[in-house]
């Protein structure tokens, strides 16, 4: 990580903390004569489903006016926050336990392919396992890597379901149903990031 990467980290890391969030990923990189600033947050491991757009955006907005305040950032630069979406690679225990509920594909240590729904994470006294469909157990160890598998059937049903609820309490319902979701502060968001 970059210098000025860990100064937007020390930053925004005690908002994101205060909105009930975790601090995924920070990367600070130029483009031109200004910088971008890409922060990925997401919610606590114990938590189940997506970050609502709504609670992204406050988050954002929260984040952009403390790296305006502290002016960890040198000139004019873009803000994009987002959340990691189905696309990232489960590499670590924390992904494992946000991806409870979801479809998963595991490549095993020894080559083998596992699939099926993630219920639960464990520790069982050995170390940590990841349940499969309520009742096959693997532990992480055993695990090379794993992906989220998108189920169009599931969104199919959710899509069905948001539109129902949107309908009837007359809301926008503009959730991203794989869990991605971003929110650039510099649209309609006063700042000094809003000259990039």
């Amino acid at each position: 990580m970059t210098q000025q990467a860990d100064a937007v980290r020390e930053v925004v890391g005690p908002v994101v903390e205060t909105a009930g969030l975790y601090l995924e990923e920070v990367t600070v990189t130029r483009a031109g004569s200004a910088s971008v600033v890409r922060i990925t947050i997401d919610l606590p491991d114990d938590a189940l489903g997506s970050l609502d757009s709504d609670r992204l955006g406050d988050a954002s907005r929260a984040m952009s006016a403390a790296l305006d305040e502290d002016d960890v950032v040198a000139g004019a630069y873009t803000l994009e926050i987002s959340t990691p979406g189905t696309s990232r690679p489960l590499t670590e225990l924390r992904h494992y336990k946000r991806a409870r509920t979801r479809l998963v594909t595991l490549k095993m240590m020894d080559g083998e392919r596992v699939e099926g729904r993630l219920t639960d994470v464990l520790d069982d006294g050995d170390g940590d396992v990841l349940v499969l469909d309520g009742e096959s157990r693997i532990p992480l160890g055993d695990v090379r890597r794993g992906k989220v598998e998108v189920e169009l059937k599931k969104l199919d049903a959710q899509d069905a379901e948001v539109s129902e609820l949107g309908e009837s309490a007359g809301e926008d319902t503009d959730d991203d149903s794989d869990g991605a979701g971003s929110y650039n502060a510099t649209e309609g968001h006063p700042g000094r990031n809003e000259e990039g």
